[in-house]
């Protein structure tokens, strides 16, 4: 297939001798716009996963009333043809005029692949509509009956038909062309299943229009898809000696003792603050005081020591030796490992005198420190681009590289909007050059238009607001953006809580808000996280902050975790079947499956996932969730039925359908409208798994 942009390529062509009229026109046969998904105009390429359902989109349309075909063709990274869908209007804009086209490609394996958009005459379906339309008025019968042998005869002798559908066309065509039958038994004919089968296997079409080819980027799994969990190395095993009042650092021997319980729990990454030198100067206390005590361990983020910086691990940790068993150890559980990239130094971080031009010097002569007012960190030096990018920038590949190359695959970039986006253009597109498998994910709590350049510059996942959308309206309008509106350059990662977030929600929601909070995230993106002690429900915020009290990023953190579990007081268990559930239903893995559903209730958040798999079978769950953590809800719930993609064998005798609870374990007959009451304190969330076979 030769693709060229807006190309008309009739079924029926001659060799051209002299220049076409139409060469250079932007425009084609019939004009094929706003085309889905597309980053800025085809800069960028569009992200995929392998297996996902990507929703295709056009705008296409032509002159007169003669009826149109579209289809969305998927190319492989060589180019070839590997699917090839028929387009339609979306079901809630059929009949509008709004001429908008979609469609489904799905992608199987990961590589630089790319689709294109196709217009065409539908010579059948104009015939269809014409016949139907004037033979029922009884005008020009006999024209019409002609003009369809004509068009099954036609398709009859093209290429490409197996000599079945030759045959069956042809026999068609004899039988419109016979007029020793009734009208009604030739028009049967032309209109029949064995026809429209025909026809949908290799439409006959004529002018054939093809976009310009448009990129997709499709990455592994752990790109778009994954469960993280973080702790901190050092608090992993440390401990507390009552006499001294000193803590002996946990490091990644003991940290490797917890792997198996997080291995347990679902999770596909672990991921650790930064496990480099911590500087000595300026090194914050607890709770981010500015003297540090004599024992206090520092924050990991202010990096780099007479020991080394970026590329060196601190000592309490441990060895190079020691982290390869570590990264070892969480592979053998099927956890792989991530690290924070986080590009910033400590007051005496190796670079601050060997590099200097790598930082802001002010006019009196000293280094800025970071600044987010009123916040200050004295102890962290942002790093400047604008001096050295070219030695700056190699250094950094340098250190990435060094990390792969010990195992690594996953980067958790802190703060990635304080450096320029060109840099994370760069360097991303450095690593993946190499490491393909290379996953960058962006800790950008900022603005929009940064947080969604970021993604086009190559970052695969991104920290999001979803921390902060805790309301039903909130919930809705942010589900459906991230899955709708964004998907082609923005993955969102659902953390639930983070070091440094601590929602008023979970410090006063109780037990239940927990609850909430992990069953929205794990079930409404393919990407979700959950940072150490949220299965404790830890919720003392430092008083007038969003943030825990006695932080963990300036302290050790000695957690129960049997005692914990012993008691009950742990949502582990939940959080395991949450993971088990994610894992067993392949609607999960997809991003852009979410429709919004109606309650009555202005607290309860109803929302589906659906995808059809490849053996023909469906998946489809059903979301109802009460956001309330402090008392009962109930109402109605009303569903989009044409997103839950039932058939006729799905219903029971009496017009409804099965649900089975996939947290409870009870089962409902539901239809279009349903009664829920949803109690917090006992499950504030059902997950409902759609029964596709009659009990």
């Amino acid at each position: 297939m030769t693709i060229s942009p807006q190309t008309s390529a009739p079924t029926r062509t001659k060799t051209k001798t002299k220049a076409d009229i139409t060469d250079g026109l932007r425009f084609g046969r019939f004009p094929i716009t706003a085309v889905q998904p597309v980053v800025e105009a085809g800069k960028f390429p569009a992200k995929a996963l392998p297996g996902e359902d990507l929703v295709v989109g056009a705008t296409v349309f032509r002159e007169g009333h003669d009826q149109l075909g579209v289809s969305a063709v998927l190319l492989d990274p060589r180019g070839r043809e590997r699917q090839r869908v028929r387009m339609a209007p979306p079901p809630g804009e059929r009949g509008k005029g709004t001429d908008r086209w979609e469609g489904i490609l799905t992608p199987p394996t990961i590589g630089n692949w790319s689709f294109v958009i196709e217009a065409w005459h539908d010579r059948y379906g104009t015939w269809h509509h014409n016949a139907e339309v004037k033979i029922e008025a009884g005008i020009d019968v006999e024209l019409m009956l002609a003009e369809g042998a004509a068009v099954l005869a036609g398709a009859a002798d093209e290429t490409g038909r197996s000599g079945a559908d030759k045959r069956t066309l042809r026999a068609a065509a004899d039988t419109l062309a016979d007029s020793s039958k009734s009208v009604e038994e030739r028009l049967a004919a032309g209109f029949s299943d064995e026809i429209a089968a025909v026809i949908e296997r290799l439409p006959i079409r004529d002018y054939v229009t093809v976009s310009e080819r448009f990129p997709l980027k499709v990455e592994r799994d752990a790109a778009g898809r994954g469960s993280w969990y973080e702790f901190f190395p050092r608090s992993e095993g440390a401990v507390f000696d009552p006499h001294s009042g000193t803590w002996t650092s946990g490091n990644f021997n003991t940290a490797a003792k917890r792997l198996d319980a997080v291995a347990e729990m679902g999770f596909d990454i672990i991921y650790m603050p930064p496990i480099h030198p911590i500087g000595r100067e300026f090194r914050k206390g607890r709770n981010n005081t500015l003297v540090a005590g004599p024992n206090d361990p520092g924050s990991p983020w202010a990096i780099g020591a007479a020991e080394g910086g970026h590329d060196a691990i601190h000592p309490d940790l441990g060895t190079f030796e020691d982290f390869d068993a570590f990264v070892t150890r969480a592979n053998e559980l099927g956890l792989e490992v991530a690290l924070d990239l986080a590009l910033q130094a400590a007051p005496d971080h190796p670079w601050v005198e060997s590099h200097p031009e790598w930082f802001t010097t002010r006019v009196d002569g000293s280094i800025a420190y970071a600044e987010n007012p009123p916040k200050k960190y004295q102890d962290i030096y942002p790093l400047n681009f604008d001096n050295d990018p070219n030695g700056l920038s190699k250094e950094i590949l340098r250190i990435v590289l060094l990390w792969v190359s010990h195992g690594v695959k996953v980067f958790r970039v802190d703060n990635p909007h304080t450096k320029p986006v060109w840099f994370w253009e760069w360097l991303i597109g450095q690593v993946n050059k190499k490491h393909p498998d290379v996953v960058f994910l962006a800790e950008a709590f900022t603005r929009p238009a940064m947080m969604h350049a970021l993604g086009r510059a190559g970052f695969q996942q991104s920290y999001t607001y979803f921390t902060w959308r805790n309301t039903k309206t909130e919930l809705e309008q942010y589900f459906t953006e991230v899955s709708h509106v964004s998907p082609a350059y923005f993955r969102p990662n659902f953390f639930v809580n983070t070091p440094d977030i601590l929602t008023e929600y979970l410090q006063y929601g109780g037990p239940a808000a927990f609850r909430i909070r992990a069953a929205l995230a794990a079930t409404a993106s393919p990407l979700w996280g959950v940072y150490a002690g949220y299965e404790l429900y830890e919720h003392v915020a430092r008083p007038g902050a969003e943030e825990y009290i006695d932080n963990e990023k300036y302290e050790y953190k000695d957690r129960d975790w049997d005692a914990a579990a012993a008691s009950g007081r742990s949502l582990a268990p939940y959080i395991t079947r949450l993971n088990e559930i994610r894992r067993a239903h392949p609607a999960f893995g997809d991003l852009q499956n979410l429709t919004v559903h109606k309650a009555t209730d202005d607290h309860t958040v109803v929302y589906s996932k659906h995808k059809k798999l490849a053996d023909g079978t469906k998946d489809t769950i059903i979301v109802v969730v009460n956001v309330d953590p402090h008392v009962a809800r109930e109402g109605a719930v009303s569903l989009d039925l044409s997103a839950l993609d039932l058939d006729p064998a799905d219903f029971t005798s009496n017009g409804r359908f099965w649900v089975d609870d996939l947290i409870s374990g009870e089962s409902w007959e539901w239809g279009e409208y349903n009664y829920v009451r949803l109690d917090p304190h006992v499950e504030p969330a059902h997950i409902l798994s759609i029964r596709r076979q009659r009990p």
